[in-house]
């Protein structure tokens, strides 16, 4: 039996990093970023359907991501229609990677975690987290948005305080080191509960 872990967190917050450092300690890892990826990709499962709906959205036999954006721009209703796709066709991808795996800590990484009810599938929630003003120093520093694509990112997503306050767990990850102790404790955590079980 395995613990079903979401992790969560919102733009520049050091999900990525953290989700990495839980398999540093032998959890297993799902990706929700990696999972659309896979689907997008050319013979994923999200092409065909794209293309039914959304020929343009098809370049070179995979979904072309900037296509899918100007769409989305020219056509607001359009992100509905692409989430009734691709929603599903993640949730099984999620749904094979638990049946598949054999590790006793499975890893959720998903940012938007509760905001499409994802956290009701989760034995427990980890929140990655640092003040607003280092967030965007982050995102800044990384030069691949400006100001305004990020504050508008920010805007889809929940307040940080309020993903923390309904998380299980909280991971201030100002240091990496910081980081890593935190996490290596709701590992030991969950693996004492388990113990227990």
């Amino acid at each position: 039996m395995s613990f079903a872990l979401g992790l969560t967190g919102s733009i520049g917050m050091g999900k990525s990093t953290t989700a990495q450092m839980f398999v540093d300690e032998g959890c297993a890892l799902w990706d929700a970023d990696a999972a659309v990826h896979r689907l997008y990709s050319r013979g994923g499962a999200a092409v065909e359907p794209m293309r039914t709906v959304f020929p343009p959205a098809i370049v070179d036999g995979a979904v072309n991501r900037d296509a899918l954006k100007q769409i989305i721009s020219d056509d607001p209703t359009a992100l509905k229609t692409i989430e009734t796709i691709v929603h599903p066709l993640v949730a099984a991808d999620r749904a094979a990677f638990r049946d598949r795996t054999a590790a006793d800590i499975l890893v959720f990484d998903i940012p938007l975690l509760f905001e499409t009810g994802g956290d009701a599938a989760m034995d427990a929630v980890a929140c990655v987290s640092i003040p607003v003003e280092e967030q965007k120093r982050r995102v800044m520093e990384r030069g691949t948005m400006t100001e305004a694509q990020f504050e508008q990112i920010r805007a889809k997503q929940m307040p940080n305080v309020e993903k923390s306050a309904r998380s299980d767990y909280v991971i201030v990850t100002d240091t990496l080191d910081h980081a890593r102790a935190q996490v290596q404790d709701v590992i030991r955590q969950i693996r004492a509960g388990l113990a227990d079980a």
